[in-house]
C-alpha cells in the first residue's frame, strides 16, 4: 500500500483490500493443503519417513473438520483476549513513556506466545522439523488469517486500515526475508543464522522503543 495510487497514505482502496484478503486466504489454504494432505510427509520428522518414500496417509474428513473448527475457535478466543487486554496494555505503555507502537509488539507477543514456546521446546528436544512446522504454521496463520479478518472488519465498519510500513520496517522485513532464504534454502544451518535472526529481532525491538 505504500506504492499504490488509488488512495493516499499506506492504505488500500476497498477493492484492493478485498483482493489482498482473498489472496492471503488462498496462500494460507494452499499451505494447509500441502502440509496436511498433498505433501504431508515433507513435514514429518525424517525418522518417521525412512522406510518409504510414499506420501503419508492424509487425515480423515472428520479429523480435518474438527481441527478446522478448533482453529477458528482458538483464533476468535485469542483475538478477543487481545482486544480485552489492549486498553490495559496501552495505558501501561503510555504511562511508561514508551511509543504507542510498543502496544502492537506486546499484543503480537501474547498472540504468538503459545506457538513460540512450543517451537522452542521442540527445538530443545532436537525435534527441529516439529519446531519449524510450528514456526511456519504460526507465521502463515498470523498473516493469512489476520489480514482477511481485519479487512472484513474495516470494510463492514468503514474503519481506516493502514497496512503499509515505514522505511525502517521495510528494511528490517527485507533483511529478515533475505536471511530466512539463506537459512532455509540450503537445508543446512548453523548457529550463525540463528544469531543473525535474533540480532534482527533485537534491532526491531530496540528501534521500536527508541525510534
Amino acid at each position: 500500500p505504500n506504492y499504490t495510487s488509488s488512495t493516499t497514505g499506506p492504505t488500500y482502496a476497498p477493492s484492493q483490500l478485498v483482493f489482498v484478503a482473498i489472496v492471503s486466504l488462498v496462500l494460507y489454504g494452499t499451505f494447509v493443503l500441502v502440509q496436511t494432505v498433498r505433501h504431508r510427509d515433507y513435514f514429518l520428522p525424517s525418522a518417521e519417513d525412512l522406510e518409504t518414500h510414499a506420501h503419508a496417509a492424509p487425515p480423515s474428513q472428520r479429523a480435518t473438520g474438527i481441527a478446522f473448527g478448533m482453529l477458528l475457535a482458538a483464533l476468535v478466543s485469542v483475538v478477543l483476549l487481545a482486544k480485552t487486554l489492549s486498553p490495559t496494555i496501552e495505558a501501561a505503555v503510555l504511562g511508561a513513556g514508551l511509543p504507542l507502537a510498543v502496544v502492537g509488539v506486546v499484543i503480537a507477543a501474547l498472540v504468538l506466545a503459545p506457538e513460540s514456546l512450543a517451537a522452542y521446546k521442540a527445538a530443545r528436544r532436537n525435534r527441529l522439523q516439529t519446531s519449524l512446522n510450528l514456526a511456519l504454521g504460526s507465521a502463515l496463520a498470523t498473516i493469512g488469517l489476520t489480514i482477511p479478518s481485519v479487512a472484513i472488519v474495516s470494510l463492514v465498519l468503514d474503519l481506516p486500515l493502514a497496512l503499509g510500513i515505514d522505511a525502517k520496517g521495510m528494511t528490517l522485513l527485507a533483511l529478515s526475508l533475505f536471511v530466512a532464504t539463506l537459512s532455509l534454502g540450503t537445508g543446512r544451518t548453523t548457529v550463525l543464522q540463528g544469531v543473525l535472526h535474533l540480532v534482527i529481532f533485537a534491532a526491531y525491538l530496540f528501534t521500536t522503543v527508541v525510534p
